[in-house]
Formats: C-alpha cells, structure tokens, sequence
C-alpha cells in the first residue's frame, strides 16, 4: 500500500498552533511526520529539545518520525544547529541541503534527501546513494515521465532495491529560496528587523498579478507556487510507476481532513476524488506548473 507522509510545516505558527496540530496528526492515519524548521533560522519557537519531544509522542503513536533540516544555511550557528539535527542519534534526518548530506554521510548515518537537493538523474541517485541515503523526494518541478525516466535507469543502475521514492503530492509548492525575506520585503521591514512579521500569515502571504490572479505565495525567504499543488487523482499512476511515499504539506485548516481524503483513496481509488478547480498539477505533466490539467 502507497505511504502517506506529512512534510515539515513551512510557516511561523506560534508554539501552541503547533502542539496543536501534531496532537491532532498523532491521532490520523499519516504513515510518516517529518518535523522541524526548514524555511528560516530565525523561526525559534520550537527548539531541538521541543521537537524531540514531539517526535517520541508521535514514535509512540507508531508514525515514523524523520527530522528536517533548513534549505539555506548562512551561519556558522545554523551550521552548529545542523550537527546537533544530524547527531540525534535516535531519528532518521530529512537533509535539505549538501552541508547536511555531507555532515551524515561522514558519519556513516542514513539519510533522505530532502526535495531541495537537485536530483535529476539516476547518476545522482547513485552518488547519494553510496553516501547513505534511503528514500530520496522527488524535486517538485520534474515531471511524471522524468521520474518514470529516473526510476528506470536506477533498475539497470541496479540501485532500486531498498531504495524508496517520495513525490510531494499536495500543497503550496515551494519553489524557491533568497537569502532576502520577502514578507518582510512586502511590509517595507529589513530582514534583520523583520519583528516576525510572516507569523501574521499562517499560510504565506499571497502574491497577485495585474489580472488579480494568484502567481505566488511569499513565504519569509521561500517562495510557493500560487495554487495549491494536488496530486490525489495520480494515486494509481504513482503506484504503476514504484513510488513508495506520497508527500502533504501542512496547512493551517484542512490539513486532517486531506490526510483523511488521501487515506480513503489509497483503500478504495480514487474514482470519485473531487477535482479542485483552483489547483494545480501542471509540473507533473511537463506543462507551465500553474496549470491545472485536470480541467483540460
């Protein structure tokens, strides 16, 4: 059966918010919890000892917890912060960046590359393989048959078995990082002064064209696609092609009744899945990735 995983939250949520949430996940069907801030260095609202915390709780509810890492590291504390992640010595750790892949890899400790680390052949899988890595998250700009393509060459690489794949199914695409902020940009604040101002918006701030359309989600130093991203109905696709693990991000509302959603499809199909028409999935068909190709 298709595993379901629960990415890192993306957003400044306050501390309750997120106890909350995962409170709330522990008692859900979500196979995987990854945990952890991955955005921005200055989001402390939860520390290592806190998620740590949360991931023995959600270990007792029989989840598999894995530990995220940041994307974009520009501190030697951040660097410090990392080793510390990577040491935990009890969860496997989502790298989101080579500092992290190397930093494991030294250490003989497994590891899943995250979807920020560029992986765009089976050439790669191969290298990140013999470094450590166990489960690998497709790059959210590739396509179906690039991945099909990947998956391929591993099997005549000889490198598929035990190797599992995962594919960011649902949520705001995280497209790209700045070492800018640009909520605090939005908000004429510097970055160093940012007085946290991306807590006021718990799932990004949107970003609207001329034409009053939704083109991005500005979120701290990341930016997001501007419609959500929804994968559901590509279930049995996913499974023809060997992904083992289909990926939700968090959102502040909703996000228990799509786990539910995404639960019932993979026991019964996905014959009667809803199409939203304010999404999107045109990555995964090799079109403009705002389009929605479900409406065509």
């Amino acid at each position: 059966m298709m595993k379901l995983s629960l990415g890192p939250i993306l957003y400044f949520w306050n501390r309750e918010s997120i106890f909350d949430f995962y409170d709330q996940v522990a008692r859900t069907a979500i196979d995987i919890v990854y945990l952890g801030e991955t955005v921005c260095a200055k989001r402390r609202q939860l520390s290592l000892h806190d998620w740590m915390d949360l991931a023995y709780k959600l270990k007792e509810r029989g989840k598999q917890v894995v530990l995220s890492t940041l994307t974009l590291l520009e501190a030697e504390s951040e660097l410090s912060s990392l080793r510390r992640i990577c040491e935990n010595g009890d969860f496997i750790v989502e790298a989101n960046d080579m500092s992290a892949v190397q930093v494991l890899s030294e250490q003989g400790i497994p590891f899943i590359a995250g979807p920020f680390i560029n992986i765009y052949n089976a050439n790669t899988l191969q290298v990140l393989s013999r470094l450590g890595m166990q489960r690998w998250v497709m790059p959210v700009e590739l396509s179906r048959n690039t991945l099909d393509q990947i998956l391929n060459e591993a099997k005549n690489l000889g490198i598929d078995a035990g190797l599992e794949a995962e594919v960011f199914s649902y949520g705001y695409l995280p497209l790209a990082y700045s070492a800018r902020c640009f909520t605090a940009r939005a908000y004429n604040l510097p970055k160093d002064s940012c007085q946290f101002i991306c807590g006021r918006h718990a799932d990004g701030l949107a970003m609207r064209s001329q034409e009053d359309e939704n083109i991005f989600t500005i979120n701290g130093i990341q930016t997001q696609s501007g419609q959500c991203y929804n994968l559901l109905p590509q279930l049995p696709a996913m499974l023809s092609l060997g992904v083992d693990v289909m990926r939700i991000s968090p959102q502040s509302k909703g996000t228990i009744d799509i786990i539910k959603e995404f639960h019932m499809a993979r026991l019964n199909g996905v014959d009667h899945v809803e199409v939203d028409p304010d999404s999107c999935n045109g990555y995964w068909f090799q079109r403009a990735g705002m389009e929605n190709c479900y409406l065509k």
